[in-house]
């Protein structure tokens, strides 16, 4: 149950800017709040953020190496060498390699991909895939969303006389591999303008260097851009700057024109003529991307999103979508599972951080099972199983709003054999004897650096309105606000002191546990339509109880979010509340 709505407090320095914001672009003082509050100063930030323009990307030869990268792919080209596109079995690593594969073969024939399998192979460079390399006779690798830390293994390559491109967006170590080039804006001695791309992203910014330096059309690798913006929503990165400009216009294709497989997979998930935002990619066409790579190989989604024959699209677009079916079926036992022996440990409130290791369970699906873990218990959680990989065990982490996990499992590393990861989110493997040792120093560690803040739930709210605020001119800008994602969220309003609008408000869905909300300011005045979803924060909720509390004349505080509702043919505005407060 959340504790506390954490509306933004904006300095008084934003003020001065929302003042002069809401001046000069003839907009409400709350626009220019949630402007401010983006970190947008200026008239002509403001353009650039509503108006995102292909002529505002960075020059990619900006990036450090990336003069190297683009001589030796273009040698390797022109010598007819064999290349191998390589990356991760996720959504962000299949769709990187599906771009960068998928470009370069109209410029040469000797290429090929590789996607290592989750469970023989594990994340990023493998052994086998250097032996492949070597016994398949190729000459130069490009890593796509992994390799930063593949130092032996690429030494090993190197010994074979097969050269090494690293596209990655992880965070390296003090060594970097002995790699021709190594693209990582998180690099400690990068330059480049924006530190945030993917890794479908850093691809993306290496084919459009290729281009320039051959003078190919730079339309011809925007028709990869919906690919990226699928690897943007799903991989979770700040949707600002660049990653801004090419999730919109990645959106847009997706909208519009998508490739044949991502077309394919829009009609399996029952999306075709529905307008596609970035909460659909994340909750829908991403899982079934990365079901593949979850429950078989990650080769398939490769094939599917780089075909150009309706029907070989049909029959791995059909295997996805079953993937996607058996991985549901799987978290959901294995999450049961997994709550079930942390509550046999005690009350999960009284733990900073969450850390289970079952030898039975899918490896493909931990990073799920810890990710829900995670929301519901607001935890630090790292869940473990069996590696294919001798005596290792291996799983992933996912963290809390604000709490650097990545730094926290960096402490452990003398435990390790391997890590990498982000912010909030992480892989690892161990030794199976250092996992106790490994549990007590996390969790020690956890305890001694999280703040009671970060172990609270909270609702981010970005403004306190009245319903008087959200006329149409206020939500046609807040539309303009997409596409929305880490650092632009979906803006969430708070409005206190509502009434039941002629006592229209009532219960609906199956078994009643959800509410039909419409609501008014205490004058009767300014009524909106609403809902609110039994689930989520809002899961121990008693509905009935708020409806009567309603129907007794009694007030609530709500914080919400805006969407259009399409019901028969109409679309129309309505809240979909977060939380509800009663008013005593």
């Amino acid at each position: 149950m959340i504790e506390k709505w954490q509306i933004t407090t904006l300095t008084s320095e934003q003020e001065q800017i929302k003042a002069r914001l809401a001046a000069e672009l003839g907009v409400s003082a709350a626009v220019a709040a949630l402007l401010a509050s983006r970190g947008i100063t200026t008239f002509e930030e403001a353009r650039s953020f509503f108006r995102p323009k292909l002529d505002n990307l960075h020059d990619p030869f900006l990036i450090k190496d990336m003069d190297l990268a683009v001589a030796r792919l273009n040698k390797a080209i022109g010598n007819k060498e064999k290349i191998l596109v390589y990356g991760d079995y996720d959504v962000d690593g299949t769709t990187a390699v599906s771009l960068v594969y998928g470009f370069l073969r109209q410029y040469t024939t000797n290429i090929g991909y590789y996607i290592p399998d989750r469970y023989t192979e594990g994340y990023g460079v493998s052994w086998q895939s250097i032996e492949f390399a070597k016994n398949e006779g190729y000459n130069l690798v490009i890593t796509l969303d992994c390799g930063i830390k593949a130092i032996d293994k690429v030494a090993k390559a190197k010994e074979y006389g097969i050269d090494f491109i690293i596209c990655d967006h992880h965070t390296p170590d003090a060594e970097l591999p002995d790699a021709v080039a190594v693209l990582d804006s998180l690099r400690k001695d990068e330059t480049y303008p924006y530190r945030y791309l993917s890794g479908c992203g850093v691809g993306f910014k290496f084919m459009q260097a290729f281009s320039i330096s051959n003078n190919i059309d730079k339309k011809k690798v925007m028709e990869y851009v919906d690919l990226v913006a699928v690897s943007i929503a799903s991989d979770i990165v700040p949707i600002t700057g660049e990653n801004r400009i090419l999730a919109y216009y990645g959106m847009e294709k997706l909208n519009k024109t998508p490739s044949l497989g991502l077309k394919s997979i829009i009609d399996v998930s029952a999306m075709s003529g529905k307008p596609l935002d970035i909460s659909d990619v994340v909750f829908k066409l991403g899982p079934r991307i990365n079901a593949a790579g979850r429950m078989s190989t990650g080769n398939e989604v490769v094939e599917l999103l780089t075909t150009n024959k309706p029907e070989i699209a049909l029959e791995k677009c059909s295997d996805v979508d079953g993937y996607n079916t058996e991985r549901r079926d799987v978290d959901l036992s294995t999450t049961e599972q997994a709550r079930t022996m942390l509550l046999s440990e005690g009350n999960p409130e009284n733990k900073k951080a969450i850390v289970i290791f079952n030898p039975q369970w899918n490896k493909g699906i931990v990073g799920i099972v810890a990710s829900r873990l995670t929301e519901e218990f607001h935890r630090p959680t790292i869940i473990l199983t069996h590696s294919s990989n001798g005596d290792l065990i291996s799983g992933s982490a996912r963290s809390v709003q604000g709490f650097d996990l990545y730094s926290a499992i960096d402490s452990c590393r003398e435990l390790l054999e391997n890590f990498g990861g982000h912010l909030y989110a992480a892989g690892l493997s161990m030794k199976e004897e250092k996992f106790p040792l490994f549990k007590e120093k996390f969790e020690r560690i956890v305890a001694e650096t999280i703040t009671e803040e970060q172990l609270n739930s909270q609702i981010p709210v970005d403004l306190e309105i009245d319903f008087a605020d959200i006329t149409p001119k206020f939500w046609r800008i807040i539309k303009q606000f997409n596409p929305f994602g880490p650092q632009n969220m979906k803006p969430t309003f708070c409005t206190r002191n509502l009434i039941d609008f002629n006592s229209q408000s009532r219960l609906i869905g199956k078994d009643s546990s959800h509410l039909r909300l419409v609501l008014s300011d205490t004058y009767g005045k300014n009524s909106k339509l609403g809902v609110a979803f039994h689930s989520g924060d809002m899961r121990n909720y008693d509905m009935s109880a708020i409806l009567q509390h309603l129907k007794n004349g009694g007030k609530i505080n709500i914080c919400y979010h805006l969407e259009d509702n399409t019901f028969n043919g109409q679309t129309s505005l309505q809240i979909v509340v977060k939380d509800i407060k009663i008013v005593e």
